[in-house]
């Protein structure tokens, strides 16, 4: 615990009212989004108001040496914002402005408590558009967005966070604050440390602003449902349109458990005896995106007892869409907890990939249902559980580490999107060499001599 001296400099830093340290305050960021992990209670959290106050509060971290976790809303996944070496929260949810969009420069600039979807709203407001969109982004933040690299079904099209990023206000873990990056299209003045921040899960630094850039919003969507008899199809369907030179602004998938799963939560009408749907977004101008659907369906329909069907107004759309945002609340009535990858794989290596989770799930006795991103092979493989049955957690974990070899092999990657945090760390070692590994703590190592900034996460102890 800290002492009661540590504890009145910080609130001296942020403010009496937004340096809290009651058991009962302590315990709520004490947790993200991953459903198993259990608690880990941070000593203090505070709450500072602006980049000047984080400045401070790191460099009385590294003069007292106590660590800080940066935190966003947390939503995170894989454990990132989680204090699992005490120390102090820092929350950037008061650090929420938008302070411009630039509608000369198609830029935003905002800082990280800022909610991804209210930028959204507010660039749409302006005829502009922000691609990046996490299945949480009516409550997950731009920060949050930025130090996990997140993506979302417009990943396809559009690309992750990182495409969207021009400069960068942080803290880094010495207390010096910095800009990186610039207002720029292009800029390679030295190293780029813009790009070693996002994705650097709150162990490189603070961010406190973020120039992002934006595109104009698309003059029209249009949707599609299509469902497939086999997984195989599905994914051959995808195959064809990507190699047909269109390129949807989504294309998401569900295998045959997701769909029932679904369908029993809150039935969308989709096809109970598919053994696959494939939801299908094209955006662009009106000409672009009638043409593109004419020629999507009829790729679709070549497969085997493929059937289509297009959304006729934007309600319509919205239910074909509620199916797919239905998935993780479903899968919650079969079994309180999951364990949730969002492993990728090579497009071409999706429907075998899918197919061998199925069999590493059945042969360990555990329940797996298979969605995500079918544009860019992104699988999320959510593994259900029983935490009281410790028989079961120990087989669902069994099948996650045969998952991941099996995942790399096929040339995938362990994380897509949701970062390593905890509970990928054991699993790092499958990725990447231990040289790599080596470089990768050199670098962390040379910006944080300390150790103070969101300790504990990503490098594993032990590596698989």
């Amino acid at each position: 615990m800290l002492e009661k001296t540590v504890l009145q400099k910080l609130a001296s830093i942020v403010g009496a009212k937004h340096c809290r340290a009651t058991p009962e305050e302590r315990l709520l960021y004490a947790y993200d989004a991953v459903p198993s992990a259990p608690p880990a209670l941070p000593d203090a959290v505070v709450f500072p108001g602006s980049a000047a106050e984080v400045v401070d509060v790191v460099r009385l971290a590294n003069e007292l040496r106590f660590p800080v976790v940066p935190r966003g809303a947390g939503t995170n996944l894989t454990g990132g914002s989680r204090p699992v070496r005490g120390g102090v929260v820092l929350s950037l949810a008061r650090l929420d402005r938008i302070i411009e969009i630039d509608l000369a420069n198609l830029q935003a600039i905002v800082q990280p408590g800022v909610i991804t979807d209210a930028l959204q709203v507010e660039a749409e407001k302006w005829g502009l558009f922000y691609p990046p969109d996490p299945q949480s982004k009516e409550t997950c933040t731009i920060g949050g967005n930025l130090a996990e690299n997140a993506g979302g079904p417009r990943a396809v099209k559009y690309g992750v966070t990182r495409q969207y990023v021009l400069a960068l206000e942080a803290v880094l873990p010495t207390g010096e604050l910095v800009r990186l990056g610039a207002r720029t299209q292009k800029c390679v003045a030295g190293y780029d440390l813009v790009s070693l921040l996002v994705g650097s899960e709150g162990t490189l630094g603070v961010i406190t602003e973020a120039t992002l850039r934006l595109v104009p919003q698309p003059a029209a969507r249009r949707t599609l449902l299509a469902s497939f008899a086999r997984m195989e199809d599905a994914t051959g369907a995808v195959a064809a349109v990507l190699q047909a030179g269109i390129v949807p602004s989504a294309i998401e998938f569900l295998d045959r458990f997701a769909i029932a799963c679904v369908e029993d939560f809150e039935p969308a009408g989709l096809p109970k005896d598919a053994g696959a749907v494939l939801i299908i977004e094209l955006d662009g101008s009106v000409p672009e995106v009638e043409r593109q659907q004419e020629a999507v369906k009829t790729l679709l329909l070549q497969q085997p007892d493929a059937s289509c069907t297009a959304a006729t107004d934007e309600i319509h759309a919205g239910r074909m869409w509620k199916a797919r945002r239905a998935v993780g609340p479903s899968l919650a009535r079969i079994a309180p907890h999951k364990l949730n990858e969002d492993i990728v794989v090579p497009i071409a290596n999706l429907s075998r990939a899918v197919s061998d989770i199925h069999r590493i799930a059945a042969e360990c006795k555990v329940r797996c249902a298979c969605f995500g991103h079918a544009g860019d092979g992104n699988i999320h493989a959510n593994f259900l559980v029983h935490p009281e049955d410790s028989d079961e957690v120990r087989r669902a974990e069994e099948a996650v580490s045969r998952t991941f070899r099996r995942v790399v092999e096929l040339g995938g990657t362990i994380s897509g999107e949701h970062g390593i945090g905890t509970t990928k760390q054991p699993y790092l070692g499958l990725e990447l060499g231990k040289d790599v590994i080596r470089a990768m703590r050199a670098v962390k190592r040379a910006l944080d001599p300390a150790g103070i900034l969101n300790p504990g996460k990503i490098f594993p102890d032990n590596p698989a």
